[in-house]
């Protein structure tokens, strides 16, 4: 790695950076390490902490060892069908072929996956699910997988760089040269030259009130880096809602309650004492798929049969204590930390929480690129995978699969390449565009007072009022009117970095993506005049086959409609089959 020192920026040169020191980032730069080039790895949160480590439930391939007539074909159409038919046909291919290998990976490297007595790798159902294909290691399967890839990436000696914040990504006549950030712990200017650069900083959860990310996880970032370089988002308004969020206390609302609680008998009820999934569905009832428990939790309260704290309470305290100890030992011991409350004898209040971005960045198929040359996009910062519902364990298994594809693809753009032309006119603009945040210098000074954790708070209400679980023309309308509102006060925010570090410019830029992640998320959930699977339009209650396609997003150019291709018949038909929906013997999604 090349380094200079000057007192106003400092200057890094690599091959390829990688933006995301996830499971998505460490797995491309295992690659490009593996094939002897030089990489960069940064992030803006510390690498063992990274969101990867809350994936809780498992990581899916066809193996076969607890199934033998599972196969890839099979993955790809249980992928397809849950998507409603949103999933991009080729995506789902490659990382249905690709999974086994993804997994034999993890495994050389150390991976500690539960297994049977006689040494199988144990395979379990989840929702949704035609066979048992979800590998796991307890209940911590991200935590184990971070901790693998952290290790191998440590082996190969690959640079991690876990206190820089990417502002913008450097372009030159269509292509990347680099990024610009700065040091959250010093302020220190960053420019940083490269040939290629990987995103994969996370998707757009954050922008909601109760999410199941922590407060500087998944605020847009990726949005607004590939948006602003040239780059399109596709399917924005296609975001999963998990049923069982916490509501209280307020810094932690959204933490995610494991749906293992309602897998291993957990009842969900009503401020009236009903079980109310009887009136939504009474064959699977509290095991129904995330987009229906968490569409009929949301009814519930919002026809006035919530609790005072705008719940639904979740009761597992008629099992046995030694279950719920021994099964559930993580949701115990949050709500004891968290609450104190005491799961084994009160039930849980619980309410619809913004999970997982299924939308994101526009990708090729093949290498996950972004249309930008030198620009790829891996993990929750990409789309085209999940549709408009997530399989189970499908994120986890997609990092790994793309992570060496798009590192593989990365290694060999930047080998042929035989010229880099870098352009001071983006750099300085990179430049500017900070300094104005730390010195108020964009807007009069009288009324620069605006701050950003302040704008963010109002901006997540704002989603959170018109465009939850479900919405309509009108609520998206005035969801847009109120953010072109909050854009305009975003131009009077000043930053104050303090002794203890940088993080009030970090938060700046967060809200930054944060309002270009919402614009696009509103603009496309106008434009897609429908309800399937996540997306409820209360306006338009049924599904329009007309619209099996995407929403593609530019900050200049807005919404446009792709179609998409028919996926193989190989496992198209198998999509098309009549469904499973038993519950006997498998864990909810």
């Amino acid at each position: 790695m090349i380094t200079t020192t000057s007192p106003a920026e400092r200057l890094l040169a690599t091959s390829v950076l990688i933006i995301g020191t996830g499971g998505a980032g460490l797995r491309a730069s295992i690659e490009l390490a593996e094939q002897g080039v030089q990489v960069l790895a940064v992030g803006k949160r510390r690498a063992h902490d990274a969101h990867t480590t809350l994936a809780a439930g498992g990581i899916n391939a066809a193996l076969g060892t607890m199934d033998p007539e599972d196969s890839w074909q099979q993955h790809a159409a249980d992928t397809l069908r849950e998507s409603y038919f949103l999933a991009d046909p080729a995506i789902v291919e490659v990382v249905a072929r690709g999974a086994a290998q993804g997994i034999a990976e993890l495994e050389s490297w150390g991976m500690p996956f539960a297994r049977e007595d006689d040494g199988r790798i144990s395979q379990r159902f989840f929702g949704a699910h035609r066979y048992r294909r979800t590998c796991y290691a307890g209940d911590y399967t991200g935590l184990e997988i971070q901790r693998t890839l952290m290790r191998r990436a440590s082996e190969l000696r690959v640079q991690i760089v876990d206190t820089i914040y990417i502002t913008r990504l450097l372009t030159s006549d269509g292509r990347i040269f680099g990024a610009y950030g700065f040091d959250i712990v010093d302020g220190t200017p960053v420019v940083i030259h490269a040939d290629a650069v990987i995103l994969a900083a996370g998707g757009h959860t954050r922008i909601w009130r109760n999410t199941s990310s922590r407060r500087d996880e998944n605020t847009g970032d990726s949005f607004r880096l590939a948006a602003l370089a040239g780059g399109k988002i596709r399917d924005a308004e296609l975001v999963q809602f998990h049923p069982s969020g916490l509501v209280e206390p307020s810094d932690v609302a959204g933490t995610l309650v494991s749906e293992a609680a309602r897998g291993e008998g957990g009842i969900l009820r009503n401020a009236l004492g009903e079980r109310f999934m009887e009136r939504y569905d009474p064959e699977r009832m509290e095991l129904s798929t995330r987009d229906r428990v968490a569409l009929a939790s949301y009814t519930e309260i919002a026809e006035g049969r919530g609790t005072a704290n705008g719940a639904v309470t979740l009761d597992v305290s008629h099992l046995p204590r030694e279950q719920i100890l021994n099964r559930l030992p993580r949701v115990y011991r949050n709500l004891i930390d968290l609450q104190m409350l005491d799961i084994t004898e009160q039930p849980i209040e619980v309410a619809p929480t913004a999970h997982y971005s299924m939308g994101g960045v526009w990708v090729r198929p093949e290498d996950h690129g972004t249309g930008v040359d030198g620009l790829y996009a891996i993990g929750e910062a990409s789309s085209g995978l999940h549709g408009a519902n997530r399989l189970g364990g499908n994120s986890l298994i997609e990092l790994l699969v793309y992570g060496r594809i798009t590192g593989a693809d990365a290694a060999e753009y930047v080998r042929g390449i035989g010229s880099v032309r870098r352009d001071p006119t983006a750099v300085g603009a990179a430049r500017d565009e900070m300094q104005r945040l730390l010195t108020g210098s964009g807007s009069d000074s009288e009324s620069a007072h605006e701050t950003p954790r302040r704008l963010q708070r109002a901006l997540r209400d704002v989603m959170t009022a018109h465009a939850g679980v479900v919405r309509d023309e009108a609520g998206l309308t005035e969801g847009l009117e109120k953010v072109a509102d909050l854009e305009d006060r975003a131009t009077r925010v000043t930053a104050h970095p303090d002794i203890a570090g940088f993080d009030d410019l970090a938060h700046a830029f967060d809200l930054a993506g944060s309002l270009l992640a919402a614009r696009a998320t509103l603009e496309c959930a106008i434009e897609r005049r429908e309800t399937r699977g996540c997306h409820n339009r209360s306006d338009y209650p049924e599904q329009n086959d007309d619209l099996t396609g995407n929403m593609v997003w530019t900050p200049s150019g807005g919404v446009v409609f792709e179609p998409l291709a028919d996926a193989p018949e190989e496992f198209r038909l198998l999509a098309k089959a009549a469904a499973d929906d038993s519950v006997a013997g498998k864990l909810v999604e």
